[in-house]
Formats: structure tokens, sequence, C-alpha cells
């Protein structure tokens, strides 16, 4: 299982401050931005191979399974 930032959105928001840096703004004067999506990833294969049971409740809460 894993919950963290969404990596697309990280890289979106890295393009973003790429694109200012080229085209003049100062690096220390952009602002600290925090991550705004966050993704829950739970990974069957480990699950099973742990023996663990995962409830359907927290299967539907689930971003993304990887089978």
């Amino acid at each position: 299982m894993s919950y963290g930032a969404s990596v697309t959105a990280l890289h979106r928001t890295m393009g973003a401050y790429v694109g200012r840096i080229l085209k003049g703004d100062k690096a220390t004067d952009l602002p600290v931005v925090q991550a705004t999506k966050f993704e829950f990833l739970i990974n069957l294969n480990t699950a099973k191979a742990l023996a663990l049971e995962l409830s359907p409740q927290l299967l539907a809460t689930v971003d993304d399974v990887i089978e």
C-alpha cells in the first residue's frame, strides 16, 4: 500500500516552475507549493504473497490497484 502525492500532479507543477524559470523568473522568487492531490495505491500481488485479505470496502476507496 502507498498513500502519497500524485506523481502526475507533481510533474505538472514542476513543468510550470521550469517554464517560469525559462521565461526569466528567479527561482528564489517562486512560491513554495505543497501537493494538493494524493493517491492511494494497493499492490494485490504483494498482498497475496503476504497472505493479506483486503476488504471490499478498502478496495473501493483505492485510486489504483496494481495486479
